[in-house]
């Protein structure tokens, strides 16, 4: 089934994990990555305007059912995280973890579909998770740490905000080892926030593939188990990233 086109089972595997993209080095952009990352938030964000002007109060349909639980586990997950108070912070919780979700549940699609209708139109490579893209995770997890600097001045004051990142935790006479320990708290925050997203769903993306390489029997006993343990991680990954932006941001506006 999948070795016929590439050749060899290795050739396979590095053709399905190699993006389409212009450029080279630090300048590449993968186009791939972007299209899905786009259409998607485009989609989440087309069903919930059209779900918001059809709102109903009488007995709701079920797209409407569907986006009002979604509303209010958001909701309840930035009561019970977030101490401070900011209008932004539940919706833009509701917004990362349905973007990240659509984007790890691209890797349910199989992996030959779209690659396959990609090639018909003549286009070399297509990679459709956008979650197993370091570009898109660390694009995601380095806004979230441009958004806690912003509310931490913000909500804070640049005097104040400055005179707590060189005093804490240990006091104005150690103040290059507090902004040391800053730094390297700020660095592993959008680390590991990507990283996490990244190394769950390549390693996912990966599995699926070396299923396609099996016999099709093979692929149909192991590919439905993989598949629905795999929703799991999907909605887990969304999750946690949810949460620890909402747990960063609500630090940014404590005052210590």
């Amino acid at each position: 089934m999948s070795e016929g086109g590439v050749g060899s089972a290795t050739g396979y595997i590095v053709h399905h994990l190699t993006n389409l993209k212009v450029g080279e080095g630090f300048w590449a952009v993968h186009i791939d990555t972007m299209f899905f990352s786009i259409a998607l938030g485009i989609f989440f964000l087309g069903v919930f305007i059209k779900v918001a002007r059809s709102a109903t109060s009488g007995v709701p349909g079920d797209l409407q059912n569907f986006c009002e639980i979604m509303v209010e586990f958001v909701d309840t997950q930035v009561k019970d995280s977030f101490h401070g108070r900011n209008p932004v912070i539940a919706p833009l919780a509701l917004t990362i973890f349905l973007w990240v979700f659509l984007w790890n549940f691209m890797d349910l699609i199989p992996v030959d579909l779209l690659p396959s209708i990609a090639a018909f139109f003549g286009i070399p490579y297509l990679r459709a998770v956008p979650s197993t893209d370091l570009n898109s995770t660390f694009g995601l997890s380095i806004s979230v740490l441009l958004l806690l600097y912003y509310y931490g001045f913000k909500v804070k004051g640049i005097r104040n905000c400055t005179i707590e990142i060189l005093t804490h935790p240990i006091g104005k006479w150690f103040m290059p080892f507090n902004l040391l320990l800053r730094i390297v708290e700020d660095l592993a925050k959008p680390i590991s926030l990507g990283l996490r997203l990244f190394g769950n769903l390549y390693a996912g993306e990966l599995i699926f593939i070396l299923i396609a390489l099996l016999p099709w029997w093979m692929q149909f006993v192991l590919g439905w188990p993989w598949a629905v343990f795999h929703i799991l991680i999907i909605t887990l990954q969304a999750f946690i990233f949810m949460v620890l932006t909402i747990v960063y941001l609500s630090m940014a506006h404590e005052d210590h």
